[in-house]
């Protein structure tokens, strides 16, 4: 499995706005300034993800964007599923009728398992989880300095 860059920039942007509405609601140009994506795609984004339930927006001039649940409660696999429809690894086969007994063998012990097992992990990490990865990651990157 390889996550696209829908899912990559929609990470990202969520990490960001978790980090941001802590109080008030977020500008969607904001959230692109700051992590150097297109505000245009980032729209795209955000459409997928507030028909999906994980983000609300206010419009009008002091309007933006806000979760719509706790980020304990954003699993990394709803989001990678409101963004790209499955996250599941498919078989070049397409067609499971119908299967050699080597091919169902392939499906079952090793596409299936790794389907399973990517599931387990994506439904694990929370949006909570990356943001504290984030912060710490900020905090070790703010106490060091160069000689």
């Amino acid at each position: 499995m390889k996550l696209s860059k829908k899912s990559r920039y929609g990470l990202r942007a969520l990490i960001d706005l978790a980090v941001n509405s802590r109080t008030e609601q977020v500008s969607l140009g904001s959230i692109a300034q700051r992590n150097d994506i297109s505000a245009q795609y980032l729209e795209h984004v955000f459409s997928a993800l507030r028909k999906a339930h994980i983000v609300k927006s206010i419009k009008g001039s002091q309007g933006g964007y806000f979760l719509e649940k706790a980020p304990e409660l954003i699993t990394v696999a709803e989001i990678v599923e409101a963004l790209e429809g499955s996250y599941y690894l498919e078989d070049e086969e397409g067609d499971m009728s119908g299967l050699r007994g080597d091919q169902e063998a392939i499906q079952h012990l090793i596409i299936d398992r790794i389907n399973e097992k990517n599931r387990e992990i994506l439904e694990d990490i929370t949006l909570k989880d990356l943001v504290e990865a984030f912060e710490g990651y900020q905090d070790s990157v703010e106490g060091m300095y160069y000689i």
